[in-house]
């Protein structure tokens, strides 16, 4: 008797559509997920409620999409796991894959509702914190709670995500669906998080490769020719030579580039600023993007001038550079941004190449020569903090440090001299953000249990 009428009353909420449409799919899986619900007393009623609605086109009308499935009380209990409970078919992950995952999923639902918010997130990824820091779980956590807006995503949806991420970077020979992220994110968080740390770099970020974008097109061949002529002027009114460089030379030429490195990123951000307060549009977060760049070729001046104090004509000389660099800028930005992008990143192939020769000058230079000294010398102290150089950080892992940046801001510099209006940013994008966690989560978990290691032979990189 008492399964009858639960049948009856399950019918009757699935069978009344305005009901679902006020109550939302958490109402019914709470309900649903209520023990005793999931194991009747000679078959077990499993009842999925899933919402599928773009979340970036309106013009979609949300629909339901109920399953009804029943299960022997042999199969299901509190901690069943099936394959079928995906609501969509998976292309890579085997069942013993999804299993594990649902698993651990089910150990951080606090409230039991079948659903990850971020919190749980959270206290999954701490679960794996010898792939995950402190730092970066707290910046996965704003990325998902944006990309959610506040809201949460049930498990299939989750492992679901977790296979098309799989997918798409092992096997491309796999047809693709368009159905978008199954986690269905929003891009607000483009707007304003942009979490860049600096430093802690690894040996292979700091063995940066001296690239160039050769150029196409007039646009491109003007942006070149023009940082070559500003290049070979500067190298004949200062003397430079890389056979004959002292300590004295390295300082006088970084702290006045760096002045003038400064200036791009922040008048792009100022521009794009301008634009999106008038059009009431957003900014893709390239803005937050270009403020970093300018505050990171900041602090390589701040660091620098802490190991020589630049003279009045030194500083004089910045000043005009500033005006007339920096006025001409603007105005070329306002014209062609895509011009200015391909400019600064050719300046910061220049800058690469000309923070290698100096690395190797030090690298290279005799015991008795002023520029070995920059092996074991202490970097200035806003240097150690910044790039997080420990305690003796050396002015040789500052330099390696500063090239690393430099290589950063050339590739993406370049990248941006590309992108088309309404692109969003290219290093703190929701989606590939939470898409490089889903790969990391789903590598530790294949090294932690070899059990789902195969996993229709995935090598996650």
């Amino acid at each position: 008797l008492a399964s009858t009428v639960t049948l009856l009353l399950f019918r009757t909420m699935i069978g009344t559509r305005a009901f679902l449409h006020r109550s939302g799919p958490r109402l019914a899986q709470s309900i649903l997920r209520k023990e005793g619900a999931l194991a009747l007393s000679t078959r077990a009623l499993h009842v999925e409620a899933a919402w599928n609605a773009s979340s970036t086109s309106s013009r979609r009308q949300p629909r339901w999409s109920t399953a009804i499935r029943c299960y022997s009380p042999t199969n299901v209990d509190a901690t069943a796991t099936n394959t079928e409970q995906i609501s969509r078919p998976l292309r890579v992950l085997k069942e013993d894959a999804v299993k594990q995952i649902m698993e651990e999923l089910r150990s951080v639902d606090t409230n039991s509702d079948g659903r990850i918010e971020t919190d749980e997130l959270k206290a999954l990824l701490h679960k794996h914190s010898k792939s995950f820091t402190a730092d970066e779980i707290a910046e996965i956590g704003e990325y998902f709670y944006a990309g959610k807006s506040g809201g949460s995503v049930s498990f299939d949806r989750f492992i679901e995500a977790i296979d098309r991420v799989m997918q798409r970077e092992t096997h491309p020979d796999i047809p693709k669906d368009d159905d978008g992220n199954p986690l269905e994110l929003g891009n607000c968080g483009n707007e304003f998080l942009f979490y860049k740390p600096h430093g802690n770099y690894s040996q292979a970020d700091l063995d940066i490769e001296l690239t160039h974008t050769k150029p196409e097109g007039i646009r491109d061949r003007l942006a070149y020719s023009a940082v070559k002529a500003v290049r070979w002027s500067f190298d004949k009114m200062t003397g430079w030579n890389y056979k004959s460089i002292t300590q004295d030379m390295v300082l006088q030429r970084v702290i006045y580039l760096e002045t003038i490195a400064a200036v791009p990123g922040m008048v792009a951000a100022i521009v794009r600023h301008f634009r999106s307060l008038r059009s009431f549009q957003r900014d893709g977060g390239m803005m937050q993007m270009f403020l970093d760049e300018a505050n990171n070729e900041r602090m390589h001046l701040l660091s620098f001038v802490r190991m020589k104090d630049p003279s009045m004509l030194f500083r004089a000389a910045v000043i005009g550079g500033q005006a007339g660099f920096g006025s001409a800028f603007l105005l070329l930005y306002v014209i062609s941004p895509k011009f200015c992008h391909r400019f600064v990143g050719y300046v910061e192939e220049e800058a690469c190449t000309t923070y290698t020769k100096i690395i190797k000058a030090i690298e290279d230079a005799p015991e008795d020569n002023e520029l070995a000294a920059w092996r074991t010398q202490l970097a200035p102290s806003i240097a150690r903090s910044y790039w997080k150089l420990g305690e003796y950080g050396t002015v040789l892992e500052l330099m390696y440090a500063v090239r690393a940046d430099e290589a950063e801001h050339r590739d993406v510099n370049h990248l941006c001299s590309e992108m088309k209006d309404g692109m969003q940013n290219p290093i703190a994008n929701t989606e590939e953000k939470l898409n490089t966690m889903l790969l990391k989560y789903a590598k530790d978990m294949m090294d932690r249990s070899p059990e789902v290691k195969d996993v229709k032979n995935v090598k996650v990189a």
